[in-house]
């Protein structure tokens, strides 16, 4: 099976002006990057809210390299999207479970694409965990996936963005890192320690490397949801609906050329984190 495919032709280079009114600040001379020929990792990028970063970087002209476990199919099927659109785009097979592998996909993506210049951790894995178990499997699996691998990503490009001067780091996380959610422990505690590592990130690689995360609320249902079950969860939230992939997108997109922002999370939820308060004092 070849891992990277290229499909594509490099995405036009698109002009964007730097000129500002007003006065300068001391470190105005640090310019945010420009992803016009920047190489994008985005992991899980073959579906879902990851295919929605993923198009959104190439349109601003990166070369992006989308990861996939099982979704092959999808993950050509963007790559194919983005040339459609005069991107350039590789597919490569990632299984964040397998530790040892992941240097050598990274140094797969970097032949096939030139050094990460920005990395995605918007890989996810979801699954029941009650406590107490006998079971545990389901527990270091979504460590693998959530905060091992992200770690391990990170730690593979790092260097190389350090040596350049420049690098952006985006972790998607979400709202169970900060409520826990029943039944879910593994993925509410996973999730906060990757925004633990968000953090930590962020001082060990200042200044070249910025490192951000996003929080999304409810954006896109699960197949198995019901009518009932969409209309519910809309109406958690202040805004009352459900999000936009696309702003999600815009959001990484931002982040990404942002040069003085890290250390941070954007939460991109409609308010869904303070929807409980109107609730609780709802007559």
């Amino acid at each position: 099976m070849r891992l990277a495919t290229n499909l594509g032709t490099s995405f036009e280079r698109r002009g964007r002006s730097t000129s500002c009114c007003g006065p300068k600040s001391p470190g105005h001379s640090v310019r945010p990057m420009d992803l016009a020929g920047s190489t994008v990792l985005v992991t899980g990028g073959a579906i879902r809210i990851g295919r929605s970063i993923a198009c959104a970087m190439a349109e601003r002209g990166a070369t992006v390299v989308i990861t996939f476990r099982s979704s092959a199919h999808e993950a050509q099927t963007a790559v194919a999207e983005i040339e459609a659109n005069g991107g350039t785009a590789y597919a490569i097979r990632l299984d964040l479970e397998d530790a040892a592998s992941i240097p050598a996909a990274v140094g797969e993506a970097v032949a096939a694409a030139g050094p990460i210049d920005v990395l995605v951790n918007n890989a996810s894995y979801f699954e029941p965990t009650p406590f107490p178990t006998d079971v545990h499997a389901g527990w270091f699996r979504t460590f693998d996936v959530l905060v091992h691998g992200p770690y391990l990503l990170s730690n593979a490009v790092a260097p190389g963005m350090l040596e350049r001067g420049r690098g952006s780091i985006i972790n998607i996380v979400d709202l169970s890192a900060w409520h826990p959610w029943p039944d879910r422990g593994a993925h509410s505690v996973a999730k906060s320690a990757l925004l633990a590592l968000t953090r930590q990130l962020a001082v060990e690689l200042a200044p070249a490397v910025t490192v951000n995360a996003i929080a999304p609320g409810p954006t896109i249902p699960a197949t198995s949801f019901d009518a009932d079950q969409i209309d519910r969860l809309a109406r958690r939230n202040l805004l009352g609906k459900w999000g936009d992939p696309a702003e999600i997108a815009r959001t990484a997109v931002f982040l990404a050329e942002a040069s003085n922002i890290t250390g941070d999370c954007i939460t991109v939820d409609g308010g869904e984190r303070w929807g409980h308060v109107r609730a609780r004092f709802a007559d």
